[in-house]
């Protein structure tokens, strides 16, 4: 069984095919019962040869490109909320920028209509001796 065993795994690794328990019953010509029954420490090693043979590192691999697939595919997902998240933010960013234009608009017409002159204040007891500046309102062309 052992002998059977050895030339089994020997050949697959030339011909890169994974020994089966079928395939080694019928090179030592042992029934399958008998190997499961009696021959446990063979099946321990064909199983550690399955575990680390030719195609486990293939088996990893595709394990391993399968879920960096995955996870390339949840990062475009990603990608693309971020991009219509941007696209909103920048949206509300020019509606915003062209509110506040407005808004300067209207308040350099608003000032532009109020004429303001300085009042002269004396130092003495009045009031820019505590801090406040008093500005004149002019009404109309007549004042």
């Amino acid at each position: 069984m052992t002998a059977a065993l050895a030339t089994l795994t020997r050949q697959d690794a030339r011909a890169a095919a994974t020994v089966t328990v079928a395939q080694l019953c019928r090179v030592a010509d042992v029934s399958r019962n008998s190997l499961y029954r009696y021959h446990a420490s063979i099946l321990k090693a064909l199983r550690e040869h399955q575990r680390h043979g030719p195609w486990a590192a293939h088996k990893r691999a595709h394990k391993s490109a399968e879920r960096r697939r995955l996870e390339n595919l949840g990062l475009h997902e990603a990608i693309a909320k971020l991009v219509a998240l941007i696209d909103h933010y920048y949206a509300a960013y020019r509606e915003t920028a062209a509110l506040l234009e407005r808004r300067d608009r209207e308040l350099a017409g608003l000032r532009s209509r109020l004429a303001v002159t300085p009042a002269l204040l004396t130092a003495s007891g009045s009031v820019a001796a505590r801090g406040v500046i008093a500005l004149h309102n002019k009404k109309g062309p007549s004042a």
